[in-house]
């Protein structure tokens, strides 16, 4: 992947953002466990940020997909990982789906205002019982007249305590389990900020060990009704959409990982420069330099796999065996980098506010979010053959 210049004044212009108005706030977000989300998308939407491969017509910049992933590779220089997912969640999982399949009138509702910042979405797919297995999702519209009627659940929600509206995946018919599902437009709110849609219910703020300063929600909907012209593209289409969205989902996990992962390692040098133990300095164990240019090594391979991937998507070619190798790659990598690191640093890395701990408890994510590692390695399976495809 070749960045242009108009990639590096994109890049500078966000990491001008991520050092003015993000990073000194970070500690601050991360000890109230929830960041003020249209505040920073809304200054987000004002640089062009949020939409950069977004059309033209609702705000966007039309640019190709490399612009979203340098913007994702970018957005490792946050000293999180909750701020940049809950960007991630805007920018590549909630609205690529709406972009690409959504009427006119529904881009201009949801589409546009989330390009400027003036909306906060979320995607709900993951409910209480099915997670990586999309399939077995439990959530239900009913035809009712020109509305549908939401009923269900969804849980482990990014954004979803300050979202304005969710691309929700929900079951619209009887029948096969891959071909009964949709995506619909659901507002969470009476307009932005506004209080909470008629049977929409945030039941409780999930708390967890990493993310911290990203809000993630589990939402009740008791016939929650929404016009059907809330329809993203065509009833019984939704799986597949979802699908196609979770490529470039996953694609931006891993490119999202690399600089934070490159960040912990130099950190991590830099500790063991001045570290004195046993007459000389951490650095001068022959151990500790091998490991730490065998996970930089690493890194780059990784960030070699992603351009590739990216690459192949971008020329419409299926990326899919690529794009979850990378995604299964980039969190068992960050799990192995914040280890390691966290061991070189001793007892200051199981501090709580050492930035290595931090990626510790953040990056466990990786291997769970957007898709299992062992549902990684299924696909990938199924790509070489190895796993023969069940008939629905």
């Amino acid at each position: 992947m070749q960045w242009t210049h108009e990639h590096l004044e994109v890049r500078k212009t966000l990491k001008r953002y991520i050092d003015e108005k993000i990073n000194p706030y970070v500690d601050a977000w991360e000890e109230e466990e929830i960041f003020p989300a249209h505040q920073v998308f809304k200054g987000l939407g004002d640089l062009g940020l949020l939409g950069l491969t977004k059309p033209e017509a609702y705000g966007g910049s039309g640019l190709d997909y490399s612009y979203s992933l340098m913007m994702a590779e970018t957005l490792g220089h946050i000293r999180c990982g909750g701020v940049p997912m809950a960007i991630g969640v805007q920018t590549d999982m909630c609205t690529p789906a709406l972009a690409r399949f959504g009427s006119d009138a529904l881009c201009e509702q949801f589409l546009a205002p989330a390009i400027a910042g003036d909306m906060v979405g979320c995607i709900g797919v993951s409910e209480p019982g099915a997670g990586s297995d999309v399939s077995g999702i439990k959530s239900h519209a009913r035809k009712d007249g020109d509305d549908y009627i939401i009923s269900g659940q969804k849980m482990w929600i990014t954004n979803s305590i300050q979202a304005d509206w969710m691309c929700m995946l929900v079951n619209t018919s009887e029948g096969p389990v891959h071909k009964n599902k949709s995506l619909v437009m659901v507002p969470l709110r009476e307009g932005p900020r506004g209080r909470l849609t008629p049977g929409v219910e945030v039941a409780q703020k999930l708390r967890k060990i990493g993310m911290n300063s990203s809000d993630t929600g589990l939402l009740f909907f008791d016939g929650v009704r929404v016009p059907r012209r809330y329809l993203v593209g065509q009833e019984g289409q939704g799986f597949i959409y979802q699908m196609q969205q979770f490529q470039e989902e996953r694609l931006w996990a891993a490119a999202s990982s690399l600089l934070a992962m490159e960040d912990c390692i130099q950190q991590t040098i830099e500790w063991a420069q001045q570290r004195q133990m046993f007459g000389s300095t951490l650095i001068d164990q022959q151990w500790v330099q091998f490991k730490l240019a065998e996970l930089q090594t690493e890194v780059e391979a990784l960030r070699a796999l992603t351009y590739r991937a990216a690459q192949m998507y971008m020329a419409g070619q299926d990326a899919l065996q690529l794009a979850s190798m990378a995604k299964l790659k980039s969190g068992r990598l960050t799990r192995e980098v914040a280890d390691t690191c966290l061991q070189f640093w001793g007892g200051m890395g199981f501090t709580w506010d050492n930035r290595v701990s931090r990626l510790y408890r953040d990056g466990r994510l990786g291997s769970i979010g957007g898709g299992a590692d062992e549902v990684m390695l299924g696909i990938i399976g199924k790509t070489m053959g190895l796993i023969k495809r069940q008939a629905h």
